[in-house]
């Protein structure tokens, strides 16, 4: 089988970390805003804001897929008002992340020390099911999963300019 194919390349491939799960039985939806959440955020400080997610001490902020979304003042935190705590994604995405840390651990790389630069979801292909109706009609009943990468890279020291 060939080489996982991602949408982002780092500049230096030996200080970072990659992960990615294709067709995961996991709403699209939910799970873009959760990911759109962690982007930055170094591994230690995701993993415990996906714990507290979990808990419901804090939410993930739904900013596009938010309609008929209910509020919450925990999505203040971060400047929004409609908020939830999709379980299903959150589990995934901790479950990718730990995928990737593994992966940097075997590299030889710090997990503490790394942050995640890049994390997407993409829609995969809807699987199909059916649901009857009344009279004798059939409808569709269908799912919406997902693809979902994420690349971990270690934080860079800046360098000093040198004394004159």
């Amino acid at each position: 089988m060939g080489k996982a194919k991602y949408s982002y390349t780092p500049k230096a491939e030996a200080k970072c970390a990659k992960a990615r799960g294709t067709d995961l039985r996991v709403h699209f939806k939910n799970t873009r805003e959760t990911v759109k959440t962690l982007h930055g955020m170094t591994v230690k400080k995701a993993f415990a804001y996906l714990r507290d997610v979990l808990a419901r001490k804090r939410c993930i902020p739904f900013r596009r897929y938010g309609t008929g979304c209910g509020r919450t003042p925990q999505a203040k935190e971060f400047k929004h008002t409609r908020g939830r705590w999709p379980v299903k994604s959150v589990e995934y995405v901790q479950n990718l992340l730990k995928n990737a840390v593994a992966n940097a651990n075997t590299k030889g790389l710090d997990p503490n020390a790394m942050f995640i630069s890049h994390i997407q979801a993409n829609r995969a292909q809807q699987q199909r099911r059916r649901t009857y109706r009344a009279h004798g009609r059939i409808n569709p009943y269908m799912s919406n999963p997902c693809h979902l990468e994420v690349v971990l890279v270690t934080k860079e020291e800046p360098v000093k300019p040198p004394e004159p």
